[in-house]
């Protein structure tokens, strides 16, 4: 069961963005496995890709087509067309062509997204024949029907929607990603989806989803793999009625990136929540840190130990795994008699031993909670880092053990 997540908010609809939904039966019949969404002609357009270097066909497509002017987003699902070779980036173009003849648009103002099973080809064919039946479902209030439509292993859609007033005027930011295994993305999340009507210039644009991402999709993991077909897409539309943000600063610019990195986190957060198996959504803070990077080294060591996720799952509070886990990080000429560490506001470990007042009990009961925080100080500088993370179950071996049956 997902930790803490609900239905879908309400999506508002954002002008100039339509979404459509079909079933092209790619992994089984009657599944909804297509969607394709539309810009409105002139909008901006970001994205950040994966960087495993055996990325799919889509991901090498997508850096290449997005500096033409982008019309058309195309979404398959159960089958990500990683792995495949020449007969993959074919594929992935024949479905490019299909689209773009359809809308009349040129092949390289399609973008192509794939993901499900790697290693097989991609049907083209299927992706095909379901292209009218999604470009007559066109609507711009189709945002709830398209997170459904982007899911593999996910229990839950995901989604998350703000509407704020810039320049005297509503905008809209509306966004939904997909996700539950094999997450630990690098510049980006499994898949993720975010339109704003907003009028922005296209390298802010850019400079903002890079951001952005970074204080959210690259912040989270599960199982600590960097998927072959991550990728994420910030758009503009610029149908609403104000002046073009072309700086990166200035009251509006500033309210809008708020808006925007809030409903990243919302959406990262969701795929953390929803990871394969979990029972336990874990927020890990790295405080006292002489730099960044050794914030993040020690996040992510206690992020990724199989022992510490383990002990969260049978809600043990083995602390010993933990000192273990900072104590391997890497980081240099590290004081350990100097690091205090949490579970919630409980201090279980202080000065790099066992804190003279923990008992067994209190951290039982923490380690009982479905959502817990593991603090750690390391008393090195005024660096700081925020990591999301969920336990390893039983469940999670068993879906990844079947996952292609």
């Amino acid at each position: 069961m997902p930790v803490g997540l609900g239905p879908l908010p309400v999506l508002h609809p954002v002008p100039g963005f339509r979404l459509g939904i079909a079933s092209a039966g790619i992994k089984r019949a009657g599944r909804k496995d297509i969607v394709v969404m539309e810009l409105a002609e002139g909008a901006s357009i970001a994205g950040v890709f994966t960087l495993n270097a055996f990325c799919a066909a889509p991901v090498t497509l997508c850096r290449e087509h997005i500096h033409h002017a982008p019309r058309y987003l195309l979404v398959n699902t159960g089958n990500a067309n990683a792995g495949t070779g020449k007969p993959g980036m074919q594929a992935a173009i024949q479905t490019c062509e299909a689209l773009a003849q359809l809308t009349q648009v040129q092949t390289e103002q399609v973008l192509p997204f794939s993901t499900g099973v790697i290693g097989e080809l991609l049907p083209a064919a299927k992706v095909i024949a379901a292209l009218p039946a999604a470009l007559a479902n066109l609507d711009a209030d189709h945002w709830a029907q398209a997170a459904e439509g982007i899911m593999t292993t996910d229990t839950l859609p995901k989604g998350a929607s703000r509407q704020i007033t810039l320049a005297g005027q509503t905008v809209t930011i509306t966004g939904i990603s997909k996700g539950a295994g094999m997450i630990r993305p690098n510049m980006a999340t499994m898949l993720g989806y975010i339109a704003t009507d907003a009028k922005v210039a296209q390298p802010v644009l850019q400079a903002l989803l890079r951001e952005a991402a970074d204080l959210s999709f690259n912040r989270i993991t599960i199982d600590g793999d960097t998927s072959t077909n991550d990728c994420c897409m910030l758009v503009a539309t610029g149908q609403a009625s104000m002046d073009e943000i072309t700086v990166a600063n200035g009251a509006d610019y500033q309210q809008l990136a708020a808006a925007v990195k809030s409903i990243m986190l919302e959406l990262a957060q969701a795929i953390v929540r929803d990871g394969e198996g979990a029972t336990k959504f874990v927020t890990i803070q790295v405080n006292g840190g002489g730099n960044r990077d050794e914030c993040l080294d020690v996040g992510y060591a206690v992020a990724h130990s199989p022992l510490i996720k383990t002990a969260l799952f049978a809600s043990d509070p083995n602390w010993g795994r933990i000192l273990a886990a900072v104590g391997r990080a890497g980081v240099p000429e590290l004081d350990v008699e100097r690091i205090d560490v949490y579970l919630d506001d409980l201090c279980i470990a202080r000065s790099g031993g066992r804190a003279e007042d923990y008992t067994e009990e209190q951290g039982a009961r923490i380690m009982a909670q479905a959502e817990i925080t593991i603090r750690i100080d390391l008393a090195r500088g005024d660096y700081q880092e925020t990591l999301w993370t969920t336990d390893l179950s039983h469940e999670y071996v068993r879906i990844n053990a079947e996952y292609r049956t």
